[in-house]
């Protein structure tokens, strides 16, 4: 099954976050209507439900509510057709409709407007199954104009997992009203022996509530040295982009001891062994005498 958004406010063209999720700031009494696509990707026919249910924000993520979990903003939302029929690889589209009362409370809310499939057990399958994929709704009410959305990168440091994969952290605190969704690149430079690391791509799924602080974690390589690093870390939220810069040492628990080469040590290396394993020898003969 596949869901998009097929509109987005001609004030968002060039926001991202408007193009994947309904995301708008609307007054008291206001109504707005959005499109979608739900699709069949499967070779079977399916039944797919249509509803909204609520969602929030918890421990730096966007996350779901249970089945058909109802809040403030879910009846504000109607979804018509309620269900669709389709036939194998094919496509349908419906309408979302957000209907705002006069006496709406200034604030964000959070949704997903989900498309729901299920199939009971039966005779030949003894597990039900439910699959369903959203679309998110991230609506601020409130007069005027819509509130700045903003965030800061306040520092970075070197960190290693339980498994000692290296990576660097960082903390991030929401300085506006709405949401944000991080998504972001980092660059290590200057490492040891001058070397640079190729850009690494911070994991999606990162959302933090207005005024709420959280971190990002971007993972490395495991064969990278310790450093130390100048990191450049850059991040976005729609049209928001902060980028810092810091020193980092990946320092930390490790799964085991490393020998580093460097070009030229080799030889010495093994000159080294040598001279070792001489010297255990003539002790040996010596303890004999």
């Amino acid at each position: 099954m596949g869901i998009r958004l097929l509109e987005a406010p001609v004030a968002r063209r060039n926001d991202p976050r408007a193009r994947t999720y309904i995301v708008d700031h609307l007054k008291p009494g206001t109504t707005i209507k959005r499109k979608i696509e739900i699709s069949n990707k499967s070779s079977a026919p399916r039944s797919i439900d249509l509803y909204a249910a609520a969602a929030g924000i918890k421990n730096n993520g966007f996350t779901f509510a249970p089945k058909r979990t109802a809040n403030e903003l879910t009846r504000w939302i109607r979804v018509s057709p309620a269900r669709a029929d389709l036939d194998p690889h094919s496509r349908a589209k419906a309408e979302i409709t957000i209907n705002v009362p006069r006496t709406a409370q200034a604030g964000e809310r959070y949704a997903v407007v989900w498309a729901e499939s299920s199939a009971a057990a039966d005779a030949t399958h003894n597990i039900a199954s439910v699959t369903r994929v959203g679309v998110r709704t991230y609506l601020d009410i409130g007069p005027g104009g819509e509130p700045v959305s903003d965030f800061k990168i306040e520092e970075m440091h070197g960190t290693r997992d339980k498994q000692g994969r290296p990576g660097v952290t960082a903390i991030v605190r929401n300085l506006g009203r709405r949401a944000v969704d991080l998504n972001g690149t980092l660059d290590l430079r200057n490492g040891p022996g001058g070397i640079s690391a190729r850009p690494f791509r911070a994991p999606s799924g990162v959302t933090l509530a207005p005024y709420r602080r959280g971190t990002v974690t971007v993972p490395l390589d495991p064969g990278l040295p310790d450093g130390p690093w100048k990191a450049k870390l850059t991040l976005r939220s729609g049209t928001v982009q902060r980028t810092s810069t810091a020193t980092v040492t990946l320092a930390g628990k490790k799964t085991g001891p490393r020998t580093l080469l460097y070009p030229g040590t080799a030889a010495a290396a093994a000159s080294v062994v040598g001279v070792l394993a001489l010297a255990g020898i003539r002790r040996h003969r010596r303890n004999n005498r």
